[in-house]
Formats: structure tokens, C-alpha cells, sequence
């Protein structure tokens, strides 16, 4: 039977994709893949910051 892997977290999940990214940046030369990694990196850079936010307004929430 085989063993199930931890589950991974949201933000385990934006960190390892972010470092994935970062790998295949810096192999690529300048051109439209290279554009194409940067706006990704971007978009999980918003997402991180939006579910950060998200988390402390909903622990706020919770507090009340």
C-alpha cells in the first residue's frame, strides 16, 4: 500500500511553485518565455499577498 504524502499548505504549495520558477528564470535568455516566467512570479507573488491578507482578516473574524 503506498504511503500518502503530508498535505501541503497554500503557501507550501505558492513557495515550492515560486522556486520552481526562479530555477527556470535564471536558464532562460531574454525573449517571451523569459516575460512569460516574470508574470507568473508575479501573479504568485499577488496571490501570496492576497491570502495573507485574506488569513488576518479572517482570523480577526474569528477573534471577534
Amino acid at each position: 500500500m503506498r504511503k500518502r504524502s503530508e498535505p501541503h499548505t497554500f503557501e507550501q504549495r505558492l513557495d515550492e511553485q515560486r522556486r520552481r520558477l526562479e530555477e527556470e528564470l535564471a536558464r532562460l535568455p531574454d525573449g517571451g518565455q523569459r516575460e512569460a516566467v516574470v508574470a507568473r512570479l508575479e501573479q504568485l507573488k499577488t496571490a501570496a499577498e492576497m491570502h495573507g491578507f485574506l488569513m488576518l482578516r479572517e482570523a480577526a473574524a474569528a477573534s471577534r
